[in-house]
């Protein structure tokens, strides 16, 4: 968020806060992007935040409640208060457990494809309307095809991402894979490392697809030993995701920290990861 931005929706967070009967003194950033999260003290509640027009929050707050019941292993919303959505000042904010990190160690692959395992099991239980994994594809397509909001984005580069979002999309699409409910970006930045075990959090961009999107989110090595992947279909998602992730780092809006020098990297990497799989993506 801009500077200005995370002022008013610390103060957003700690007013709805307080008014619920949490003890606020303190708010600790872990998170600044396009959204905040937020540590509450003392009351040690995790606060997330977002702009109203931005905010997919009651999505979100209902799935963690369905999956909780599934027992997906995902953090938990806040229990001292009623589970809703809450608005303030222009800015959105759900309350969450706040867990505390173990002591720094490596995730290994192994336990966090039996995490996302378990995740893919608990969700197979639920029958819910969520987005197609390629309603996301097409979010990028139009963002890279719009050079209004990716002004910064050469004319070589455009014409790699658009080929490759949309051919990929396609081909994966004809494999006829089956599919289910998934997380929609599993990535190690949304993996907790907490007393309770591995933990998955922020379930906005939960989605419908092949597993294999969601393993295309993780390091390489996780998808060695989750069982009965389609390592083809896996290597097609990795580049997938990795075109979306780009698109989205050109974004002019996009705020992530040192996300156009990231573009920049991943622009070479999807070059040598079609080069190296001997993909054909012509328009």
């Amino acid at each position: 968020m801009q500077a200005s931005e995370v002022v008013r929706s610390v103060a957003a967070a700690t007013s709805i806060a307080s008014s619920l009967g949490l003890a606020v003194d303190d708010a600790i950033v872990l998170h600044d992007s396009n959204k905040l999260t937020l540590r509450l003290l003392p009351c040690d509640v995790l606060a997330r935040v977002a702009p109203v027009a931005e905010q997919v929050a009651q999505f979100e707050i209902d799935l963690a409640q369905r999956f909780a019941e599934t027992g997906c292993p995902v953090a938990a919303l806040e229990p001292r208060v009623e589970p809703r959505v809450h608005e303030r000042d222009g800015f959105v904010v759900t309350l969450w457990t706040y867990y505390q990190p173990v002591a720094a160690r490596q995730v290994s692959a192994a336990d966090y494809a039996q995490a996302l395992e378990r995740l893919h099991a608990g969700m197979r239980k639920l029958d819910v309307p969520t987005p197609h994994f390629t309603d996301r594809v097409e979010q990028a397509q139009q963002l890279v095809a719009n050079r209004d909001r990716t002004p910064a984005l050469a004319d070589a580069d455009r014409e790699l991402l658009g080929d490759t979002l949309r051919s990929l999309r396609r081909v994966i699409g004809e494999r006829g894979s089956a599919e289910q409910l998934l997380h929609g970006e599993p990535h190690p930045g949304n993996l907790l490392a907490t007393k309770n075990g591995l933990l998955f959090i922020d379930l906005e961009t939960c989605c419908r697809g092949p597993v294999e999107f969601d393993l295309a989110h993780a390091p390489e090595e996780v998808g060695e030993h989750y069982p009965g992947v389609d390592q083809d279909l896996l290597r097609e998602c990795r580049i997938l995701v990795l075109a979306m992730i780009t698109a989205w780092r050109w974004d002019r809006g996009d705020q992530l920290p040192d996300g156009r020098r990231l573009g920049t990297e991943w622009l070479s990497q999807i070059r040598t990861a079609l080069e190296r799989n001997a993909f054909d993506t012509p328009g």
